[in-house]
């Protein structure tokens, strides 16, 4: 059960009463307890004894924050104000024979003003032989409003009065955002702008390492290869180092009947 902190409720020592029904700080049911138990509870939780109900047989007490609950209500009523603006109705007046540039000026108008909040009352006003056909004023106004759509909304529809017709156009609604869910939407694009920074420096340094490996391979110089096989041993294939000091052996060559 919630209940309602008057503007000055009683507090702590403030509370004369023998016993209080008391609430804990999570809105939990405690019971009914003497009052200097709950004072010894409030005292040994570093909270408050804040007396929310006090015409209840016994009162209600329960157990806050008492200065950060002023606070947050102060910031409430701060934006509770913010909010409800005073919606001031404007009015733009046309002539049923109006030229294309009065009438792209006076539409701008209305935008300007449905786009700041404003009402805005629009007035056909008929002079002479144009009271007799007033349906022209009708079918100005609804072109009007085709035009502006994405500003506002028809509120009163046109309605012939005298030498006039009005028409009320109302501003869309706007989503109005707390300033929580404002601190909340700042620091999730905060987060997301902080991840693409980091996502744009791992890649430029990626880019960077490559460029870096690239160039150190191109500009070493070039070295030959070295064979690592060893030759066999025992290999018959395998030649003899050659004693160029020793006089080279003749071969001898067979003797035939013409030699003498």
């Amino acid at each position: 059960m919630e209940f309602i902190i008057s503007a000055e409720p009683r507090i702590n020592d403030e509370i004369h009463v023998p016993q209080v029904r008391l609430i804990g700080p999570n809105s939990e049911q405690v019971g009914v307890i003497a009052t200097s138990v709950a004072l010894n509870l409030a005292k040994e939780a570093n909270l408050d004894l804040v007396e929310v109900a006090p015409n209840a047989k016994p009162p209600v007490a329960k157990l806050i924050d008492y200065g950060k609950y002023k606070y947050t209500e102060k910031i409430k009523q701060r934006e509770a104000r913010r909010n409800q603006s005073a919606v001031e109705i404007k009015e733009i007046r046309f002539r049923l024979k109006i030229d294309e540039h009065d009438f792209e000026v006076k539409k701008g108008h209305v935008i300007r003003f449905l786009s700041g909040g404003d009402k805005v009352k629009v007035t056909i006003m008929l002079r002479g032989r144009e009271q007799s056909r007033p349906v022209g004023g009708v079918e100005l106004l609804q072109r009007l409003a085709d035009e502006v759509t994405e500003y506002g909304t028809i509120e009163a529809y046109p309605k012939h009065e005298g030498r006039n017709i009005f028409m009320t156009l109302a501003p869309k609604a706007k989503k109005v955002h707390t300033q929580s869910e404002q601190r909340r939407r700042g620091a999730e694009s905060r987060a997301e702008r902080q991840a693409r920074q980091k996502a744009r420096l791992e890649a430029k340094q990626k880019t960077e390492g490559q460029v870096q490996s690239v160039t150190s391979a191109s500009s070493a110089p070039a070295s030959e290869p070295v064979s690592d096989a060893k030759p066999e041993t025992g290999s018959k294939s395998q030649s003899k180092p050659v004693d160029k000091s020793a006089p080279a052996k003749l071969k001898s060559r067979p003797r035939t009947t013409g030699d003498k």
